[in-house]
């Protein structure tokens, strides 16, 4: 299949652009859809229904983050692993117990969700003025959770034979089918926040539909037939042992997040648009080096199971040194320009000004984030998810709280709810730096 990228042959360099290229451009239509679906909820419903979604928000990205951990983290470097040894059998297996594994965490997570969701928005605190609408919305939301794990699962099946290009397609299919269903449910249809997300799980599930259609349709090793979907023991336990140090990960930094932006409410509305309006910008900011990563992880999956192991240290510096250079020009491009960004979402001088400091003072310094994700996303490639895990758990959370609840209110200095960030990403990068060079990894993943 053409659009297949088999990573351990020709150029690294065309291999690893022809793959983070799709992730980019998909990463940033999502983004920009996301900005769209916002928008429509608080023009045609108010301000209320766009707290009650926006309620959600951290949630949602919780469980996408989890799940993500598991496709990428977990199923995608076992089928990347064996699709780079040319094992077409175990390839086979892998991507049917990866599907096996989709349907129980989703039919899992819609049952869980759909019954604790008024305590799940108690737990985050959810104001009482938007508790109704915020529990249609994402009890709704759960119901389509069988859609959402599916369509991560199916993703990452397809980005560890090499394709990042169909799914980049349907995002974009199942973005523009949300968009206009979220202009026929919550207008003509009046179905309000439940209409937005009906909008999402319907276009999730279509997602869900164009992967697996393209999965069954294939003649490549990988196909999909219904039948061998179950559960392969030694597979299984791959998947999840890989994946959970991901997913735990991922859920943990979001909580410690939170913990920043409870610091961040504390020194104000200003700040908190401000700072919000950096982060919006950061968020696109960051897709390339993102994608790139994403790209690396599975450049070492493949070739290590193909026991290319030259190739590997070869696709190792290039991947690092392209993810440090874009992240240090779009660092220092939000830096120089950071009063005009910040602009576009906020005319207020003092919420500018927060903007603009964080936008300073981290800037600078992106080329250590891009080194931390870069080293994290070749030790999950490499199947040593533990380590990244443990680093940035340690790094990221830990270091990180205890630094803003002790400096924070002895110093009631805003620049340090920015100055945490390199910091933190000054350790993580040295922590995992040591591990490349010091411990034998590529051996220890010769016996696996």
């Amino acid at each position: 299949m053409a659009s297949t990228n088999r990573m351990t042959e020709g150029s690294i360099a065309s291999c690893m652009v022809r793959f983070a290229l799709p992730l980019f451009f998909g990463n940033l239509f999502q983004q920009m859809y996301n900005t769209a679906d916002a928008l429509i909820v608080g023009n045609m419903l108010g301000n209320t229904a766009l707290a009650a979604v926006s309620s959600t928000g951290s949630l949602v990205h919780l469980m996408i983050g989890f799940f993500e951990g598991f496709s990428a983290g977990g199923a995608g470097v076992i089928i990347a692993r064996y699709f780079g040894a040319k094992d077409d059998e175990k390839t086979s297996r892998g991507v049917h117990t990866t599907l096996a594994f989709g349907i129980a965490a989703g039919l899992l997570l819609t049952l869980i969700g759909t019954t604790l969701t008024p305590q799940l928005l108690k737990i985050m605190n959810t104001p009482e003025n938007v508790m109704v609408l915020s529990v249609k919305y994402l009890r709704t939301y759960f119901a389509g959770g069988l859609g959402l794990v599916l369509y991560n699962i199916c993703r990452g099946i397809m980005q560890a034979v090499g394709d990042s290009k169909h799914p980049l397609y349907y995002l974009i299919i199942s973005s523009l089918t949300n968009v206009a269903l979220d202009f026929l449910l919550i207008g003509p249809l009046d179905m309000g926040v439940t209409g937005a997300a009906l909008a999402t799980i319907i276009s999730q599930f279509l997602s869900v539909f164009l992967c697996i259609r393209r999965l069954t349709h294939t003649n490549e090793v990988y196909r999909v037939e219904f039948r061998k979907i179950a559960f392969d023991k030694d597979i299984l336990k791959g998947i999840i042992s890989l994946g959970i140090p991901s997913s735990i990960a991922n859920s943990i930094i979001a909580v410690a997040n939170t913990v920043v932006q409870s610091n961040v409410n504390h020194f104000g509305e200003m700040a908190m648009a401000g700072i919000g309006a950096y982060n919006k910008i950061d968020g696109f900011a960051f897709l390339p080096i993102t994608s790139f990563c994403m790209a690396l992880s599975t450049f070492v999956s493949q070739n290590l199971g193909a026991k290319q192991y030259d190739r590997v240290r070869s696709g190792v510096r290039f991947g690092v040194v392209c993810s440090l250079l874009m992240a240090e020009m779009i660092g220092l491009t939000v830096c120089a320009f950071g009063p005009v960004f910040i602009r576009a979402f906020t005319s207020e001088p003092e919420a500018i000004a927060c903007g603009v400091q964080k936008a300073r003072i981290m800037g600078p310094f992106a080329f250590l984030l891009s080194m931390s994700h870069s080293f994290a996303a070749v030790m999950r490639g490499a199947g040593k998810g533990v380590v990244p895990m443990t680093v940035q758990i340690a790094c990221w959370c830990v270091i990180r709280v205890i630094i803003l609840s002790i400096v924070v209110p002895l110093t009631e200095n805003i620049a340090i709810l920015s100055w945490v960030y390199p910091i933190t990403w000054s350790l993580s990068t040295i922590s995992m730096l040591v591990y490349y060079k010091k411990a034998d990894w590529m051996h220890s993943y010769k016996k696996v």
